[in-house]
């Protein structure tokens, strides 16, 4: 699996957005489609199941936050695109999730980020946060079972965006830490 510090793979995928209709052709989104910004990539393992609407419903809630701090919210699994579709015009809520959704369905990405299931054969409920140069800073797995949590990714993003040492439980806001006056 990708880690800190790695680069972002090159990739382009269609993107289903809240727009989207059957039949009518889709953006396609690459590494490079959001230059100057940082950017919150998170996978689930399938549409049309239970945990991942969660997800992907409370990170539309902190849509605005993650946007104040130029960075951009894409999700991913490895559905297709009409699955994409069929499911947010099956739920009036996901169908008004504001960032795309990308269909990875041929696993090219999650494969070069190292996010599938070997068993399954779909992504793993994986999160990155990737700087403005496509530099992995932050990654985050659970288990299918159990969904992220939108205000850790926040803070986490608030954190490497201040450059500075951040101790435990760090807040915007906080104070960071001076190496120089540690003792």
């Amino acid at each position: 699996m990708l880690t800190i510090g790695d680069r972002l793979p090159a990739f382009r995928l269609k993107a289903v957005g809240p727009d989207a209709e059957p039949g009518m052709p889709l953006p396609e989104i690459t590494e490079d489609g959001f230059p100057g910004q940082w950017k919150l990539l998170f996978f689930w393992p399938k549409d049309f199941t239970f945990v991942c609407p969660t997800e992907i419903l409370g990170f539309d809630a902190a849509y605005d936050s993650f946007a104040a701090r130029e960075c951009a919210i894409i999700g991913a699994s490895t559905d297709t695109d009409a699955v994409h579709i069929a499911w947010r015009l099956s739920r009036a809520d996901l169908g008004a999730v504001r960032y795309p959704w990308l269909a990875d369905h041929n696993k090219q990405l999650a494969g070069a980020l190292g996010i599938l299931d070997p068993e399954e054969g779909v992504a793993r409920r994986a999160t990155f946060l990737i700087d403005p140069d496509n530099v992995i800073r932050f990654v985050y797995v659970t288990d299918d079972g159990v969904g992220r949590a939108p205000e850790e990714v926040l803070r986490v993003l608030d954190a490497l965006q201040t450059g500075e040492l951040c101790p435990c439980g760090w807040t915007r806001g906080d104070e960071t830490i001076d190496p120089r006056q540690a003792a």
